[in-house]
């Protein structure tokens, strides 16, 4: 299992570097390696150091943290600390892997980097993860914001999610429910076992397929398409499923 991931944090304000600094220091997993006041005074010492996950912001003077993310060869996992939101599907064209809107908590912050880490770990035990599935996640039901209200939603009646801009549009057999949320945070909430990204602007839940043909997912009369991007992972995860 891999020991820790090195991080470096790009942030143009001091009070935004000093909450990441401690929230990075009670992650035994982690380990910083610099902070920087822009993606400039970064990139030298990036090319130098490699860390394996950086922790972005988006508006910086010089040169914008979006605009930075395609420069980057080789690329690290980006988590994108940013205090606006509009840019959430933007960035996850830009496979950005978490988007985190200040103020988020500890535990927020711990949830989004975890996820990160056990998908890392996990790539060096091949071997031991096809001979050891994971254990079935038992969640039977997520809280969601919607409008000015909490409202509790059963996993199994998902079918489908869909990217709307801002918000994402969450299609049930029965109701069509909007929330404020990325794809990221979602799917921190919903078991991976059962649910799969299939594009920048869909993910569906497995058993919900009638089928699939030339890389488009019918479920009933919904035709949702499979981008290459994430076609990959969907597809080993169907086969596991076998």
């Amino acid at each position: 299992m891999k020991e820790k991931l090195t991080c470096y944090i790009i942030d143009d304000e001091h009070l935004a570097q000093e909450i990441l600094e401690e929230y990075v220091s009670k992650v035994p997993f982690l380990e910083l390696k610099g902070t920087f006041m822009s993606p400039l005074e970064a990139a030298s010492q990036l090319k130098e150091d490699q860390p394996d996950l950086l922790f972005l912001d988006i508006n910086m003077p010089g040169l914008n943290g979006l605009s930075f993310i395609p420069m980057l060869n080789p690329k690290p996992m980006i988590i994108l600390t940013t205090a606006y939101d509009q840019y959430a599907l933007q960035a996850f064209d830009l496979e950005v892997r978490d988007y985190l809107v200040k103020p988020f908590s500890f535990e927020r912050f711990y949830q989004g980097v975890l996820r990160l880490y056990q998908e890392q770990s996990s790539r060096q035990l091949p071997a031991q993860k096809a001979t050891k599935p994971d254990a079935p996640e038992e969640v039977d039901y997520i809280f969601l914001k919607v409008g000015h209200r909490i409202q509790k939603l059963a996993v199994q009646d998902i079918r489908y999610v869909e990217g709307m801009k801002d918000y994402l549009r969450i299609n049930t057999a029965h109701d069509k429910v909007m929330t404020l949320l990325s794809f990221a945070q979602l799917e921190d909430l919903l078991p991976a076992a059962r649910f799969a990204r299939v594009h920048r602007s869909y993910l569906v839940a497995l058993d919900k397929i009638d089928h699939i043909e030339k890389n488009r997912i019918w479920m009933g009369n919904q035709v949702i398409p499979i981008s290459d991007t994430y076609s990959d992972s969907f597809y080993k995860k169907l086969k596991g499923l076998a």
